[in-house]
């Protein structure tokens, strides 16, 4: 929460601006979400949580049309590339501005000993309804205005991703590395960060931070480290495709 409103990304309520009607504002619960290791965490606000008058959020947004391509399409266009490359978009929801309004407000306090202050979330909400398509649509219309700009970078952004989830390659080294180039100016353009880059390519690889890389994206083709991306495991190396699968006991059967 502290980064949020470091970053700007959540901004305090004057206190003249706080009573407003109350079908003109909305106060979103939040609660934290940690990752498996339990050393992140997510702030996740209940979009669906019902105020007095019984109606949540989520009852009265748009969620908009679909837009996000089919899974099995973009897996099935991955396998078909020389050299593939993955990444993602660092806290994409976050990066997108919003405008302006009282209907993602939140209540916060640093700690037990300080006032509770009421907050204005001015960027796109992880928990309510519309932020898919939000984030989406945004990330769609900047490949459309890029086009002419950086044409590989904007098939890659209207073809590749899902979400916030790059797959994508090419079938030679040079247009690959172009690939990554154009992807990277044209996402900073809007101030969007791609990280965690891997591939099977260890020139590419090579070429790109070493903090923007995977930190297990390893080319040794003895190792066993598998990239995790779209619920299925990756290894690089081999180029190959994992799936773990739960064993069924005959507990859960019987």
């Amino acid at each position: 929460m502290n980064d949020n409103l470091k970053l700007g990304h959540m901004k305090l309520i004057p206190e003249s601006e706080i009573d407003v009607p109350a079908s003109s504002s909305f106060y979103l619960p939040h609660h934290p979400v940690p990752n498996k290791n339990g050393d992140k965490f997510r702030v996740v606000f209940d979009g669906s949580a019902k105020s007095s008058s019984g109606i949540s959020l989520n009852d009265k947004l748009m969620v908009g049309p679909q837009l996000q391509i089919d899974l099995k399409t973009l897996l099935l266009r991955f396998r078909m590339h020389k050299i593939t490359i993955t990444a993602d978009i660092e806290k994409m929801y976050r990066q997108i501005t919003l405008q302006a309004s009282d209907f993602q407000r939140i209540v916060w306090r640093n700690s037990p000993f300080e006032p509770i202050q009421d907050f204005r979330l001015i960027r796109i909400a992880y928990g309510t309804a519309s932020a898919p398509y939000l984030a989406i649509k945004c990330l769609q219309q900047l490949a459309l205005n890029e086009a002419n700009n950086f044409p590989l970078a904007s098939k890659a952004v209207l073809n590749d991703f899902y979400v916030d989830d790059l797959m994508s390659g090419a079938n030679s080294f040079s247009e690959a590395l172009e690939l990554q180039n154009q992807l990277t100016q044209m996402l900073s353009n809007a101030r969007l960060v791609l990280r965690k880059w891997a591939s099977n390519c260890n020139e590419l690889l090579n070429s790109i931070d070493s903090d923007m890389r995977l930190s297990n994206a390893s080319l040794n083709i003895d190792n066993d480290d598998t990239v995790k991306t779209l619920g299925i495991l990756w290894h690089p190396a081999s180029d190959v495709f994992y799936f773990k699968i739960t064993p069924l006991s005959f507990e859960g059967t019987l």
